[in-house]
């Protein structure tokens, strides 16, 4: 049983990390000690970039169709418009920005965990217990791997979305005005399907992290 579950690991890792700065033995070596191992906070960072893949999916959509909203207007206030669909673009500009972060520390923290338990195989004297381990750690790196591989995959999804939405919004800042609008009517259209494959493999990344934090857990 851990010493510390949910918002109070996080508590405790942020106030290590602050403290201890960049040097991650250190930060394990002091986490370690108030009961929060690597396996915590792996599946910590999984829960934040699995929420953080949901968030950037929410503002991305909110953002399309935003931006759907104003070239097919029927007269009304372009500008109060344009600033909806441009908040809601550094929004999701801002979340993939922290999605980004999340995955970073998944990489770092998922390396560091696997590396410690394959060196730890060495360290049983029962073959049984030390071949049991050795299935589960394979079995775990297969599952992270996977999870991992959607999680790109919906992450690759953002690109190509944020780049029209970002061309979109520069070219209304200084052509507001119904030729600009109707202009970028296309624009909305064909952004459509890469919206609807961001969905798709957003959930499907959400669906495997749920899955992977459950068989840490269990």
């Amino acid at each position: 049983m851990h010493l510390l579950t949910g918002s109070a690991r996080a508590v405790a890792f942020f106030i290590v990390a602050a403290a201890l700065g960049g040097c991650a033995s250190a930060k394990y070596s002091a986490l370690e000690k108030v009961g929060i191992h690597k396996r915590d906070i792996l599946v910590d960072d999984v829960e934040d970039a699995r929420d953080a893949q949901s968030e950037t999916r929410e503002h991305l959509v909110s953002a399309y169709e935003e931006l759907s909203a104003l070239v097919g207007h029927d007269g009304g206030e372009l500008e109060k418009q344009y600033n909806r669909l441009n908040k809601e673009v550094e929004r999701a500009r801002d979340a993939t920005g922290d999605l980004d972060d999340h995955l970073e520390s998944i990489d770092r923290v998922s390396e560091d965990l696997f590396e410690e338990w394959e060196s730890e195989l060495e360290l049983y004297s029962s073959q049984a217990l030390r071949d049991d381990q050795a299935k589960k750690l394979a079995e775990s790196r297969k599952q992270f791997k996977h999870m991992r591989n959607r999680m790109q995959i919906a992450r690759n999804r953002v690109d190509p979305v944020m780049a029209v939405l970002n061309d979109n919004v520069l070219y209304l800042k200084h052509s507001l005005n119904a030729q600009a609008v109707a202009a970028l009517r296309g624009e909305a259209a064909n952004l459509e399907a890469d919206v609807e494959a961001l969905i798709r493999d957003m959930q499907i990344a959400i669906d495997e992290a749920d899955a992977f934090i459950s068989k840490m857990r269990g």
